[in-house]
C-alpha cells in the first residue's frame, strides 16, 4: 500500500461512518474509466464508503466534456446527494478550472499522493481532479491508488504540520466566507448559464439515479426535474 506523508496519523484514526464519492470523467478518457474505478473501489470499499460511478463509464456512454463536470459535481454537492466528487481529464486542469468556477465546490489537483494528502488535511476541498493521460504511464494505476489512500485513509481538514493547525483552520474559515460573499445560489448560476449545455449535464441515467435518489435539496430537484421533463 502506499507509504510516503502520513505525520504518524492512523490510517484509521478519523474515519467517517460514512463519505458519498462520485467518480465522473469525460470523454478523452472514457477509455480508462474501468482502470480509475477499480482504483477508487479498491479503497472506498476498505472504509465502506460508497461510490457512484456516474460518467462516463466507456466511450459510448453519455457524452461529457469537462464542462459538463463542474456543472454535475456542483448540483451533486449541494443537493448533498455526495460528499466528495473525484474527476479528472488528460492534464486534470480543464476539470479543475470547470469545477471551481462553480459554487459549493472546493476543489484540488493531485498529481502525487503527497497532493492528495495535503489537500485533503489543509485545503479540506470537496472535489480533486487527477490527471488521467498526462503522466499516466507505468505505474499509473499504482499512483492512484496510492493517491486515493492518503486522500481518504486520515480523515480531512486535520492539518500538516500539527503546529500550523490555528492558523490554516482560520484561513480556511476566511476562504470559505469569501467564496460564499462571491457566488451566486446555484440555481440562480444554473438559470443563467446555457440551457441545452446544463440538459446535457444532468441527462445521463447514471446521474439522475443519484441524483433523485439522494438529493436533500427540494428547490433544486424540482428545478432539475423540471429541466428533464
Amino acid at each position: 500500500t502506499g507509504k510516503g506523508i502520513h505525520s504518524g496519523i492512523s490510517r484509521h484514526a478519523f474515519r467517517r461512518d460514512e463519505m458519498k464519492i462520485a467518480l465522473m470523467m469525460e470523454n478523452s478518457q472514457a477509455a480508462k474509466n474501468p482502470v480509475i474505478l477499480k482504483e477508487l473501489k479498491t479503497v472506498a470499499d476498505e472504509k465502506g464508503f460508497p461510490v457512484y460511478n456516474v460518467g462516463m463509464s466507456d466511450e459510448n456512454d453519455h457524452h461529457l466534456t469537462y464542462i459538463h463536470l463542474g456543472i454535475m459535481a456542483s448540483i451533486l454537492l449541494n443537493a448533498k446527494a455526495v460528499d466528495f466528487v473525484v474527476t479528472g481529464c488528460g492534464t486534470g486542469q480543464g476539470a479543475l478550472m470547470s469545477l471551481n468556477i462553480h459554487p459549493g465546490v472546493i476543489c484540488g489537483y493531485c498529481i502525487d499522493p503527497a497532493d492528495a494528502f495535503l489537500f485533503a488535511q489543509i485545503n479540506n476541498g470537496n472535489a480533486l481532479s487527477l490527471p488521467f493521460a498526462k503522466g499516466f504511464g507505468w505505474g499509473g494505476e499504482l499512483n492512484l491508488e496510492y493517491c486515493f489512500e492518503k486522500l481518504f485513509g486520515f480523515g480531512h481538514g486535520q492539518v500538516y504540520p500539527k503546529e500550523r493547525v490555528e492558523p490554516e483552520q482560520r484561513n480556511k474559515k476566511i476562504l470559505d466566507g469569501v467564496r460564499a460573499a462571491t457566488f451566486k445560489p446555484l440555481i440562480e448560476c444554473l438559470k443563467s448559464i446555457d440551457q441545452d449545455l446544463l440538459k446535457g449535464a444532468i441527462a445521463g441515467e447514471k446521474f439522475g439515479e443519484l441524483f433523485f435518489a439522494s438529493c436533500r435539496d427540494e428547490e433544486l430537484a424540482a428545478y432539475i426535474k423540471s429541466l428533464l421533463a
